[in-house]
């Protein structure tokens, strides 16, 4: 649990999604979240979706993309490590 960082508050758990229909951009995304999670040692929910039409629910009109508890964070760019961690930590 990350506790200081202000990623989990009593019950609540973070909810990640990656957005995207299986490409080498979306599979590598995907990774990185993994091994940001496994880094910051988060206990988190991650959903991969690639259903292009609840892609589209989001809005997303290019992949890779990342929501956070439900809102998009990036689209149409592959976070570096980095860049994730600085959105998890935000």
């Amino acid at each position: 649990m990350l506790e200081g960082v202000g990623l989990q508050t009593g019950e609540r758990v973070l909810k990640i999604q990656v957005l995207g229909t299986c490409c080498p951009k979306c599979k590598t995304l995907s990774e990185r979240v993994d091994e940001v999670i496994g880094e910051l040692g988060l206990e988190c929910e991650v959903e991969k979706v690639s259903d292009i039409k609840d892609i589209m629910a989001f809005g997303v009109m290019m992949t890779p993309a990342l929501a956070i508890d439900g809102e998009v964070k990036s689209m149409g760019k592959l976070l570096s490590v980095d860049e994730i961690k600085e959105l998890l930590q935000a």
